[in-house]
Order: C-alpha cells, then sequence, then structure tokens
C-alpha cells in the first residue's frame, strides 16, 4: 500500500544490485544486520535476535551523540527471500513491512513503516523518512561490499 493510501505510513523503495537472497541474509544474519541497521553513524548491540515468526529482537542503538536507544520488536512474518514483518512493540509503536521482489537478479526493496495513526504517522514522516533512507543507504554499502 503506497503512502499516499495510507497516512498511517511512510514508505520508500530502492532497487539493490544484489539477489533477493543476499538482501534477505543481511536481515537474518545478525552480524551483518547489526552492520546496516539504524541511521549513518548509529551502532548496535543486539541483546536478544530470533529470526523466526513471533520471535523478539531486543537491541539498544548508540547514536553518535553518545546516547542510547532501547528497541524492541517482534518479527511477526517472515517468507525466505521475499517479505519480513516486524513489529517496533516499544514507542513509537510501528509495522515495518519490507518486500523482497527480484529483478533479474536485482532487488526491488519495498519498505513500509506503519505507524499507530495518521498523527503520529505525520510526525514521525520528517525523521522516518530520512532515517529509513539511510539506513538503506548503509544496506546498500554492505551489499556492495564497502561496509556500512
Amino acid at each position: 500500500m503506497s503512502q499516499a493510501n495510507n497516512p498511517n505510513a511512510v514508505s520508500t523503495e530502492r532497487v539493490l544490485s544484489a539477489s533477493p537472497r543476499k538482501v534477505f541474509a543481511a536481515f537474518e544474519q545478525p552480524d551483518l544486520l547489526a552492520k546496516w541497521w539504524g541511521p549513518k553513524g548509529f551502532t548496535n548491540t543486539f541483546e536478544q535476535f530470533e529470526f523466526k515468526p513471533d520471535g523478539r529482537w531486543v537491541f539498544v542503538m548508540h547514536g553518535p551523540n553518545g546516547a542510547s536507544y532501547h528497541n524492541e520488536s517482534i518479527f511477526r512474518e517472515i517468507q525466505s527471500d521475499t517479505r519480513i514483518v516486524i513489529e517496533h512493540v516499544v514507542k513509537p509503536w510501528y509495522r515495518l513491512t519490507v518486500t523482497l521482489t527480484d529483478r533479474g537478479g536485482q532487488t526491488h526493496l519495498a519498505w513500509v513503516q506503519e505507524f499507530e495513526s495518521p498523527e503520529v504517522a505525520a510526525r514521525m514522516r520528517p525523521l522516518s523518512g530520512t532515517a529509513n533512507e539511510q539506513v538503506l543507504d548503509r544496506l546498500e554499502a554492505l551489499l556492495a561490499g564497502e561496509g556500512p
């Protein structure tokens, strides 16, 4: 569903120069995910990572300013190489749906972050839109072998 059709959503998409299998692996392997998850300059400490339906993902994001941000999510849906649905269960609540589509050896990635209301989405859109682009920049760099 596009952002225009869903006022609760912040979305972006990108074509990555890697197969859906390789992109999916960057989500399912915690050592890889920790390298690129979060905006530019952030690092992660994973406390729990259960990559399975209803599995918990508990981690701390460390900002470049020294601040730490506790995160807790549940993997709601995992379809190998095609779809991952993550529910962020601490404030701000959101459901992130990542869809991977093969484009002849490349991957079209659709990233839709759905918040609890249009008001929360409107408040989060400036921050999330920029942060999500930075996250995908880091993923793209990792996939290209350039590091996060």
